[in-house]
């Protein structure tokens, strides 16, 4: 069975925004897209008996914001299977949930509980930090959503325990028949000690060395999957998490790994995961491996 791509809506503009940018990638996944809406109203009066005859008007809500999210994926694209469904519990957790049967979790930059501004809402943060499937935030300005760039961006960390977030970047460029740009970052140790200028200068490029090793080995295997795609190699100097919002700038999407730890319940994001989706000019995607 196909996994659906699972859309958190709330009404907000921030989710209305994510509903179309979903549609669009389940139309080039070919995948359903499963609409979720919680709601702790249903838990706690659903189940009540009442004696009345109107509809009470949280429950009016409620039906009207799936309802019209459903309808708006079904207009921008007929051709995708799209359901709505309301749960009856948190929004984190009915995602986290969903996500165990989903191709991956989408959600708006912000809810409408949340305070307008630039940061990330608390829903999609703590979504992206804890889900075990992929996990896309969408954000940014309107070229980078509409994909007017023609690029997506990958961040390659240490480990290549996150090269699952390569693999999922080169499908995403390929289905989008555009170019995969993967960005390793370096930076030498500023306690590394060096004797002279010339020793100094060899510590660096030892250091950039070792990250084009890194580099190359990440995308030995997206070379062998897809040989016919446009792939970049980016060796920057400087901290990962600026590098990366940099390349942000002109990209279609922005991928990064994200290691989970088993046992380990609280928020799982390195520093530039978590800079990119308080701060990404376009949708991130957090691609999570277990460890």
């Amino acid at each position: 069975m196909e996994l659906p791509l699972v859309v958190g809506v709330d009404g907000s503009d921030s989710s209305l925004v994510a509903v179309d940018w979903a549609v669009d990638e389940a139309a080039r996944h070919g995948l359903p897209l499963r609409l979720l809406y919680a709601s702790l109203w249903e838990r706690y009066e659903g189940s009540r008996p009442s004696l009345r005859t109107d509809r009470p008007a949280e429950e009016i809500l409620v039906q009207h914001i799936i309802a019209s999210c459903t309808e708006r994926a079904r207009l921008r694209d007929p051709a995708v299977k799209s359901s709505g469904e309301v749960l009856p519990d948190d929004a984190v957790s009915v995602l986290l949930k969903a996500g165990h049967e989903a191709f991956a979790l989408v959600t708006g930059s912000r809810g409408r509980g949340d305070i307008a501004g630039r940061l990330l809402g608390s829903v999609s943060l703590a979504v992206a930090a804890r889900a075990v499937c992929p996990v896309i935030v969408v954000r940014g300005s309107e070229r980078n959503l509409r994909g007017a760039y023609g690029r997506v961006v990958v961040g390659v960390g240490d480990s290549t325990e996150g090269d699952g977030a390569v693999r999922f970047a080169a499908r995403e460029a390929r289905v989008r028949g555009c170019a995969l740009t993967a960005v390793r970052a370096w930076r030498s140790p500023a306690h590394e000690p060096v004797d002279d200028l010339r020793t100094a200068g060899d510590a660096s490029g030892a250091h950039e060395e070792q990250a084009a090793n890194r580099l190359t080995d990440a995308l030995r295997e997206t070379g062998r999957e897809h040989p016919e795609g446009e792939v970049h190699r980016q060796l920057t100097e400087g901290p990962a998490h600026r590098v990366l919002l940099e390349a942000s700038a002109d990209a279609d999407l922005i991928v990064v790994g994200a290691l989970r730890r088993h046992g380990h319940f609280g928020l799982q994001l390195g520093r530039a995961a978590h800079s990119l989706l308080h701060h990404s000019e376009c949708p991130v995607a957090i691609v999570p491996q277990q460890v």
